[in-house]
């Protein structure tokens, strides 16, 4: 993996080197030069571990999403802001399979860095209603729920509320 800032000097050395193709008349060298300046720059907003570690979530492969994430050696200075919450995030997601003491942590920092969908803030907050629950918080346990309900405009989560509502009852 390179630094964020590596791979916008390679962007903009791409691009220069196709400026320099346009300019010797060779259009088609150009062109694709341009084109190939797109992957670096969109790995820079794309994170090409964090990544792999969604799709390997999506085959339910925790083990394999842990490692991809494990190749992430320091999030403060290899991704952006959003890129850092969404690496909490996963980090959390792994974590609640066992330990959810834990995963709180990863789960309030994936919020405060910020993540692009509503239905992954409504997840993170959704788990952390979970944790609150379990340690008797039932204030806060509320609020969260509440919160992760009115993110979840699809209504993807509409079984896990009800079922975290019914648990509230018995606290």
């Amino acid at each position: 993996m390179f630094h964020r800032n590596i791979k916008l000097i390679l962007t903009g050395l791409i691009f220069i080197a196709a400026i320099w193709q346009f300019t010797e008349g060779n259009i088609g060298n150009g062109i694709f030069l341009i084109l190939l300046s797109l992957i670096p720059l969109f790995l820079y907003f794309k994170n090409e571990y964090i990544l792999m570690a969604f799709l390997q979530l999506r085959k339910q492969n925790f083990e394999g999403a842990k490692k991809w994430l494990a190749k992430i050696k320091n999030p403060e200075t290899a991704l952006v802001q959003k890129q850092q919450g969404y690496y909490n995030y996963l980090q959390g997601l792994m974590l609640s399979q066992t330990n959810l003491i834990q995963a709180e942590k990863y789960f309030k920092k994936a919020i405060e860095l910020g993540l692009n969908m509503d239905m992954d803030l409504a997840v993170a907050k959704l788990n952390l209603a979970g944790v609150a629950m379990s340690r008797r918080r039932k204030l806060e346990a509320t609020n969260l729920i509440n919160e992760a309900k009115k993110l979840d405009k699809q209504g993807m989560l509409n079984d896990q509320i009800k079922m975290m509502k019914e648990q509230m009852k018995k606290i």
